[in-house]
């Protein structure tokens, strides 16, 4: 990848677009829905349950959530540990253990205080998988920040 004259930024565009836009792909995977299915899942955040209802406008708005969503996960990241992380050999480890913190944080406090109030239902099926994308998610992040900003 090119250069950017602003890294800190193109980091913070290029992990949270790749790493939310792939969030959805892994999402429909476990789940078995389709990715407007999950997209207006993500939409129910902020409209309730009757997005499950909605068309393409919800799915629409959903993408546009799960974005913003990705874009602060990984503006939190670059701008916290985005320089050691660039100067470290050890980068995946940072980029799972951020994966980690990801997944509780989104698991146990943002889905809860959304609009669905859902608490995920536990199977271990369900929380590896999700556990794993989480990481996959942290992983992105971190490999994007090591390559925009390691100079």
């Amino acid at each position: 990848m090119p250069r950017s004259r602003h890294p800190v930024l193109a980091a913070i565009l290029w992990g949270g677009f790749v790493a939310g836009t792939l969030d959805i792909g892994a999402a429909s995977l476990i789940s078995g829905y389709s990715p407007m299915v999950i997209l207006k899942y993500v939409a129910g955040g902020v409209l309730g349950k009757g997005s499950l209802a909605g068309g393409p406008a919800e799915a629409a708005l959903g993408m546009v959530l799960q974005w913003a969503m990705s874009l602060l996960i990984a503006a939190i990241f670059v701008l916290i540990v985005g320089r050691r992380v660039a100067a470290t050999r050890q980068w995946p480890v940072w980029g799972v253990a951020y994966g980690v913190v990801v997944f509780f944080v989104m698991n146990y406090v943002v889905m809860p205080l959304s609009a669905l109030q859902k608490v995920p239902h536990f199977s271990v099926f369900s929380f590896i998988a999700n556990f794993a994308a989480m990481l996959l998610f942290g992983w992105i992040i971190a490999l994007f920040t090591r390559n925009k900003l390691a100079g």
